[in-house]
This record gives C-alpha cells, structure tokens and sequence, in this order.
C-alpha cells in the first residue's frame, strides 16, 4: 500500500514522489486518474477536518456567552438554537471526513507498488531482462516429449479420472510421480532449513479477508481465489498470505529481523483469466504443491536479502541439474505488490521453451504497510518491515521438469542423483 503523506510531499530539490509514482504507473500500463481522485478525496477531507475544528472552537466560545447569559438571567434561546444547528452540522462533517477517509482507503489498496530504480521499463515479459543462466540445455537423439506425454505413458499422472472426479486441470499422481513429488518436498524443505537458516513451517491452508488483504490478494484480485461459501473462508492461492500475515498487526524488534521461514503448503488458483492457456499438462493446475520462501526484513538489508532468496531457490535447481535462466521482469510483467521481481525460469526440453518455475519479490513495506507489520529500531520511532517472498520452489513444475530432462527415448525416466536418497534408492522410472 502506498503511503498517503509521501503522495502529498513537496519536492525537495528533484522531482517529488508523486511525480515518479506517476510515472511508474504509466510504465506499469496502469491509468493514473485514480492518483488525482484520491488526492482530491484527500484534500476535501482535510477541508471538512478544518471546517469540523474551527466550528467546535465556535462552539466552546459561544458556549461561555450562553453560560454568561444564563448567569445574567438574560435570554439565551437564539444562541442556543444556533449551537445546535451548527452541532449537526459538525456532525454531517465528520461523517463526510469519515467517509472521504475510508473511500481514500479503498482506492490506495486497488494501486500498486512503485517499482524500484533498477527495474526495467516495458510493456510485457518481451521486455525482461535476462540476468544469467545457468547449466545447459541437454541435447536429444529423439524428439522429446512433452511431460503429460510422458506421464500417460508410464501409467504415473491421470488428467481423465481427475477430470472424472473434480473436473478440468487438476490430476492424480500415482506411484513413482506421487513418490517423486514426496521427495521434491521433503528436499527442499531440508535444503531449505538445513543451509539458507530458514524455519520450516506448514501453516493454515484456509485463511480469513483481512490477510489475503495484507498480502494484496484483496480487493483487486478477489476472482481468483476459492471462496467456501457462507463463511470469510478463502483457500489460499499460495502460503505467501498466511505466512505474510503470520506478524500481521505486531511489533517486533529490530534484533528481531530478519525472520527467514520456508512454508510447504498445497495452493489452490481459481485462474481465472487464464483460459486457453496451458490446459493439458501441470503446468497450470487449479491445485499445486509448493514450498515458499519468505523473508521479514530490516528495509536496509531488504535488497541483500532478496539477493539471497532467489539464490536459495536457484540451489534448488542447481542440484537438480536442470538448466535455468534467471529474469529481472518489466514494469509491464511485475506483480502488483512487487517492487522488483526476479522470475526463474527452467528449460523444458519437450516444449522447447523457458517457462517460470520460481517468482522471487521484494515488496518492500508494501506489504506491511497493509498488514501493518512494524519493527521499533533501537534509537527511533517504529517503522514497517519489508517483505520478501519467492517459490523455493514450484513442486509440480519442478516434477515435470524433471520428466522432460531426464526423458529416455524408450519413455523411462532417470531419478536425479540428487533425490535418490528420497526415494528408496529408486534411480529410473519406467
């Protein structure tokens, strides 16, 4: 959530913040009328906040004359009728505040976050820029196949009887798949805890408004979540919302930061938006697995430590062997709460294409500014954490990056060496 006041701030030598916020939105392809309605909303209800003040302050002095009056046995009825015309009138005032105050509200949480510096201008992910790469890119006798291919074929993924049971994009993984998406969990969670000093933990699948709130899941991407009907009951569409909200409405200290957390949980997307696009496979399933990184920062090690994060889920990958780029996105690809976003992107051999297996985001205070998340510093006034977050990583797509760059031509798969401890020694599916 943007800050009212630094909308408001004067320029100091440069141009002022809401000139630059301004401009963010234009290079986010987002329409600015909403800052001059929201400065304007603000500004009436300074106005009616002063017009409130200066007639309660009437209110006082006349209430001496009427009170002197009445010790002079004098008449004191137009005076008092006057006092309660003007108190309804304060009254109707405050209210306008009030509402102009919660409108002002309203409209700061349907804007986005500002982008950092650093952060590339464009319209759409023609525009990222790619930062490195990592491992290369496996060359195949054969034509490879596809990971729902592959899947079918060795009798381990079923879209039909999932299709049968619940509907279009979700699956049953079976035996050795359901065994490998076990192991893909268990691995990076240990990975995660053992090495990068993060805290394991599986927290609440369901969540309430007020954190999908925090998080910016709400109000402006209210369709697509999974709502259980005749309760404030949301199914979360990844455990960045609960684990976000696990401070929500505290105070920490600054010895405090950073807090690390890595969090499995199933996500449920109602992906809404999205049709035509990635309907077979698991590419883009209603319900997926996935392990979160998140990260409560002190907001000048907020940038050394999104460094991290996304080399942590990088790790992930790296002892997977599977070949990756990483991207810096756009103004136009970013998320809505991002300040910055490096996208990690893995090859997939049988599409012949890079595709997104891990986001990892700074929001900075967006984020905890809404939650309302603050650390006190040892000298000085609280101040909003920052939040980072980012896939550590995307278990279903990690699963079918592995079916496709482990691919034989007779259709079985080898094990990365790296998960055969996970597996029971298993080193090939077939």
């Amino acid at each position: 959530m943007i800050d009212i006041k630094m909308l408001e701030r004067k320029a100091e030598g440069g141009p002022s913040y809401l000139e630059t916020y301004r401009q963010s939105l234009v290079n986010r392809g987002s329409s600015t009328d909403v800052l001059d309605q929201i400065l304007e909303l603000n500004k009436r209800r300074k106005e009616l906040i002063t017009q409130a003040e200066q007639a309660k302050s009437k209110q006082n002095k006349v209430s001496g004359e009427i009170a002197q009056l009445k010790r002079a046995q004098q008449d004191a009825s137009s005076l008092i009728a006057e006092m309660g015309t003007l108190s309804a009138q304060v009254k109707e005032m405050e209210a306008s505040a009030a509402k102009a105050d919660e409108e002002v509200q309203g409209l700061l949480m349907t804007i986005p976050n500002h982008p950092r510096a650093e952060v590339p201008v464009g319209a759409s992910a023609d525009d990222n820029k790619l930062v490195s790469t990592w491992g290369e890119p496996k060359k195949f006798a054969f034509k490879p196949k596809e990971h729902w291919e592959i899947g079918e074929k060795l009798g381990i993924i079923d879209f039909e009887r999932a299709g049968k049971v619940t509907g279009a994009r979700f699956s049953f993984l079976k035996g050795a798949a359901a065994r490998l998406e076990r192991a893909l969990m268990q691995f990076m969670m240990d990975t995660h805890s053992n090495e990068g000093g993060y805290t394991e933990m599986i927290p609440p699948f369901i969540v309430n408004s007020n954190s999908l709130t925090g998080t910016g899941n709400f109000p402006k991407f209210k369709e697509d979540v999974f709502h259980l009907e005749g309760s404030d009951y949301y199914l979360i569409p990844t455990a960045e919302v609960p684990v976000t909200n696990y401070y929500n409405n505290e105070l920490l200290s600054e010895a405090d930061l950073p807090q690390m957390f890595c969090a499995y949980s199933p996500c449920f997307r109602s992906e809404a938006g999205s049709h035509g696009r990635d309907t077979k496979g698991l590419i883009r399933q209603h319900q997926f697995n996935k392990v979160e990184l998140m990260i409560f920062a002190h907001p000048e090690k907020s940038n050394e430590l999104h460094e991290k994060l996304t080399s942590d889920a990088e790790k992930i990958l790296q002892r997977l062997e599977l070949p990756y780029r990483r991207m810096l996105l756009c103004t136009g690809d970013m998320g809505f709460g991002s300040a910055k976003t490096y996208d990690l992107e893995v090859w997939l051999p049988g599409q012949n294409a890079f595709r997104e297996i891990s986001s990892c985001s700074n929001f900075e205070d967006f984020q905890a500014r809404r939650a309302n998340i603050r650390f006190r510093p040892a000298n000085g006034k609280p101040q909003f954490v920052h939040t980072l977050n980012g896939s550590g990583l995307a278990v279903g797509r990690t699963l079918l990056a592995i079916l496709e760059n482990y691919q034989h031509e007779d259709g079985s798969v080898a094990v990365p060496k790296v998960l055969a401890p996970y597996m029971g020694g298993l080193h090939e599916i077939r």
